[in-house]
């Protein structure tokens, strides 16, 4: 049922975007759908109606961290590149991901290096990521609660 849903969602979202309402373009709309959701991989379990008001909020959540994660690390960057002796210590530390799905991990690397002053270089196959930062005497006290906290929120997302 989730598949159907999906290839008609993303039929429709190709019908409205090309503005042909023709019945061509709809079956090729419809082809599209479905070639798409068969490459992708198939859901791990199925929609509980129950879990959507605790995934909105873990959501909700999560945006609001991540925006204000963005803010704090600008100012930062900005206070450390302003100040006229440079007070920067870079180097790379390693972060345990710790999700438990891909996408999850990915979207932890993506916050991490949406933050000014942090990026993540690379993940190794066990979810540890290797991230470069500004000053290494600072993250890592607060890089290990931090990761905690979205992999929290990501894994009340992702149930």
């Amino acid at each position: 049922m989730i598949r159907i849903i999906g290839v008609l969602t993303l039929a429709l979202t190709y019908v409205l975007l090309t503005g042909n309402w023709q019945i061509s373009n709809i079956i090729i709309g419809l082809l599209i759908g479905l070639i798409i959701i068969a490459l992708l991989r198939p859901p791990k379990g199925s929609l509980e109606w129950r879990n959507i008001p605790r995934t909105i909020l873990a959501l909700a959540a999560y945006v609001f961290i991540m925006i204000r994660d963005v803010i704090l690390s600008g100012l930062q960057v900005a206070r450390l590149v302003l100040d006229p002796k440079l007070p920067i210590r870079p180097g790379i530390i390693a972060i345990p991901s710790q999700c438990e799905s891909e996408l999850a991990t990915a979207l932890s690397a993506h916050a991490i290096t949406l933050a000014p002053g942090e990026m993540v270089i690379e993940i190794d196959e066990n979810g540890v990521m290797y991230t470069h930062t500004l000053d290494i005497t600072k993250a890592e006290a607060y890089v290990n609660e931090a990761q905690r906290l979205r992999s929290d929120l990501l894994g009340k997302i992702f149930v």
